[in-house]
């Protein structure tokens, strides 16, 4: 008997077949999708840097807008600041066009008065050396020393005009001051060639006289004659008083001295 060959049934085949075929196509897919979530995830992190970057620059255009916008207001303080110190400046440059004018106005009226008073004040000072060379004798070098300070002074062009009338105005206040007021002191007096020290006594400008250290003998200038009188003895005692009043050594009280030069006591 011939033994028949046995078939398989051809669907199992199949079956392993399009198992296969399916874990092919199912590993494929696993796959692949696993590498676009791979690539998805790999895109999010790029698009995460990206944003930080973004965000950083954000803030870094946000802190310089900042800055720039502060400044701005910084400078627009300092430009509303400048306009006002430039309205004062320019009131105070108004101001000062002003004083000039004024001082120019005034420079040429200096001018014009030191024009007219230069010849008042060398008259007056030719009228000051004439009158202590006329006056009583009292201090007469030291007077003489002043006057000549001031005709040196008005010669001088480094002292301004004002400076001379002061000065020239003092020493005529100095004159008239001894007209007012009683003074002793110690100096030489030259009387028949010879000098000697002695007291003067000088009584405003009605009386100038003097005295020996040793209160012996006493004289009067006689401003008529230009020379010295003796006085007669009885006189000592008088201007030794006025010397103590002058000095304030004694109180003030009358003394008779003579005002006119006395004629020489016969003996």
């Amino acid at each position: 008997m011939t033994q028949a060959s046995v078939r398989r049934p051809w669907w199992p085949v199949r079956s392993l077949l399009a198992v296969s075929v399916m874990g092919m196509v199912l590993g494929t897919t696993a796959q692949a999708q696993d590498e676009e979530l791979e690539q998805i995830v790999e895109t999010g992190k790029d698009r995460l840097v990206q944003n930080r970057e973004m965000q950083q620059r954000i803030n870094e255009l946000d802190s310089e807008i900042r800055e720039k916008v502060e400044n701005y207001r910084s400078v627009n303080r300092e430009i509303d600041g400048l306009e006002i110190y430039l309205a004062q400046l320019e009131r105070q440059v108004e101001s000062q066009e002003t004083e000039m004018a004024d001082l120019e106005q005034s420079i040429d009226e200096v001018t014009e008065t030191e024009r007219q008073i230069t010849p008042l004040m060398l008259k007056m000072v030719d009228g000051l050396e004439q009158f202590v060379e006329l006056d009583v004798p009292f201090l007469k070098e030291e007077r003489e020393e002043t006057v000549a300070g001031i005709v040196d002074t008005m010669d001088r062009s480094d002292v301004s005009t004002a400076e001379k009338f002061r000065n020239l105005l003092e020493a005529y206040q100095e004159e008239i001051e001894y007209g007012r007021t009683i003074e002793a002191y110690r100096g030489t007096l030259e009387t028949e060639g010879n000098e000697r020290q002695v007291d003067f006594l000088r009584i405003g400008r009605i009386a100038l006289l003097y005295q020996t250290l040793d209160g012996s003998r006493s004289g009067v200038w006689d401003n008529n004659e230009e020379q010295w009188q003796t006085l007669p003895a009885t006189y000592n005692s008088q201007v030794q008083e006025g010397l103590k009043i002058a000095r304030e050594q004694a109180a003030p009280d009358l003394i008779r001295l003579p005002l006119s030069a006395p004629e020489e006591a016969e003996e």
